[in-house]
């Protein structure tokens, strides 16, 4: 089989093909023909030793992916030979609440202790796949287990209702999941975007407002504007860093905020007056359980929703897909087909 991994060090130019033996499923394991991969900014992580620096190569990296099941080992009865399938970024979390047994980084794959996608073969265990929606392509699929599930839980834990407001920052894969998932909903949404292009882009997949944080300086104000002073029932904070503060200004009374995104850094610091005093709640929260998962599928495909996808590159072409997702130039997700 054919895989890309970090052989000599860390960095994107630092991306080999290598070739493999084709594995044979164990007794508890599935073989899948992986067909797409998807990126994420923590796949930027790991390749550049941000992540684990101490990280043991050569090493196979890429979180999220999906194919279809080839062969299944003797004791497998969830899936079969031919079911489309995706994988789970987050596998001994089965649903409930998280602690810290279910959600440890090293079962994760693509972290560092597990190899990860970027490869035309692998054998998974159970835990660490979910049939695909039936609505959608391998490659739409490729898309769904970090930024489709951070933006679906991102507005579940908000509990966004039809006709309530929800502030979105950028038109990465989150934002533009989570505006199709808020729309689905019946809600309305605000974008910011530093690209015009961008929020035009917004508009046709059906935002209510937009606004250019470049140009527009005070946006939080506008967000009150557009919210008839009132401010956002819900923000999906895919920023952090400093930016966080900024979202609490334009939340309402009573609020939500979820955060889901270090852009702008690990610390942060935000007015604990301004927290009180408006009665908002700031929710950490880190994709989800199978269970969302599995929910999430249903409603995709009882909507029909199909992921928005910038950018498909080929299997030989990944170093250009990450360099493509690293300088920001995406609306929604980058994917690489296998």
């Amino acid at each position: 089989m054919k895989a890309i991994a970090l052989q000599d060090g860390f960095g994107i130019n630092q991306l080999q093909f290598i070739e493999l033996a084709d594995p044979t499923p164990a007794s508890h394991e599935v073989l899948v023909k992986l067909e797409a991969v998807s990126l994420n900014y923590v796949d930027l992580l790991v390749i550049k030793g941000l992540l684990d620096p101490n990280l043991a190569l050569p090493y196979i990296p890429i979180t999220d992916g999906a194919g279809v099941v080839e062969q299944v080992g003797a004791n497998v009865t969830a899936f079969k030979p031919g079911d489309p399938v995706i994988t789970t970024f987050i596998p001994d979390w089965s649903g409930g609440v998280p602690t810290e047994a279910k959600t440890g980084y090293s079962n994760r794959q693509g972290l560092g202790a597990v190899p990860g996608q970027l490869t035309n073969r692998k054998a998974f265990a159970t835990n660490q796949l979910i049939h695909s929606p039936n609505n959608l392509s391998t490659l739409e699929a490729s898309t769904l287990p970090i930024a489709g599930l951070t933006a679906w839980n991102a507005l579940q834990y908000g509990k966004l209702q039809a006709g309530e407001t929800v502030l979105l920052h950028g038109t990465g894969g989150v934002a533009i999941f989570a505006l199709q998932f808020a729309k689905a909903r019946g809600a309305q949404v605000i974008i910011t975007s530093s690209s015009d292009t961008k929020l035009k882009r917004a508009a046709k997949l059906g935002t209510d407002f937009l606004i250019n944080y470049k140009t527009t300086a005070d946006w939080e104000a506008v967000v009150h504007q557009a919210t008839d002073g009132r401010g956002a029932d819900l923000v999906v904070e895919t920023v952090g860093g400093r930016n966080l503060q900024r979202s609490l200004n334009a939340v309402r009374m009573g609020g939500h905020i979820s955060v889901v995104g270090l852009l702008d850094g690990f610390e942060t610091t935000v007015s604990v007056l301004d927290l009180i005093h408006r009665q908002v709640t700031i929710h950490g929260m880190e994709v989800g359980s199978t269970q969302d998962f599995a929910d999430m599928n249903q409603a995709i495909a009882a909507h029909d929703i199909h992921p928005v996808i910038d950018k498909v590159f080929d299997f030989e072409e990944a170093q250009a897909a990450l360099t493509y997702l690293e300088q920001g130039k995406h609306f929604g997700k980058v994917a690489i087909a296998l």
